[in-house]
């Protein structure tokens, strides 16, 4: 099977994208978030296709998307949180979770589910992530979805307008 560079996504295809944003570490979590609608924006999706949920923290982005992934009409979803190392291993059970129950998510229900979870050992590094010197992975975020909601409408069968 030949796989082709597929086409930029149009305003007028009625996809539809889910972000949910952990409220924990805001201070990252909501430059996730706009740099991602920014890149939204500059590929001319529509804002009223995008839902955002937000939530207490990064352990609670699975639950949430088992709750609003089944029988949506979602192309592509999101999930942003920052987890910082601290002094306790509860930064290895929080990451360890959050992957794969994000994972599991988008696997059980067949809709590319973006990994923006910032697994990082200091506010430092997750600045460096958000428009500094590592680029902005709320961006390249965006981008990924709407990439994958092109891949999933392309093999998966299902129609847009």
């Amino acid at each position: 099977m030949e796989i082709r560079k597929l086409d930029s996504p149009a305003p007028n295809r009625g996809w539809r994208v889910l972000i949910v944003v952990s409220e924990f570490n805001s201070l990252v979590t909501e430059r996730l978030l706009s740099g991602c609608l920014e890149a939204l924006q500059d590929s001319a999706f529509p804002p009223e296709s995008v839902d955002i949920v937000r939530v207490p923290g990064a352990m609670e982005i699975p639950s949430t998307l088992s709750l609003l992934l089944p029988g949506s009409d979602y192309d592509s979803a999101i999930a942003f949180g920052c987890v910082i190392r601290g002094e306790t291993g509860h930064y290895d059970a929080v990451v360890q979770g959050v992957t794969s129950g994000i994972m599991n998510q988008s696997q059980l229900h067949g809709i590319a589910v973006v990994f923006g979870i910032l697994t990082v050992d200091s506010l430092q590094q997750a600045m460096d992530r958000i428009g500094g010197k590592e680029g902005h992975k709320g961006r390249e975020a965006g981008e990924t979805a709407l990439r994958m909601a092109q891949i999933s409408l392309r093999f998966s069968g299902r129609k847009r307008a």
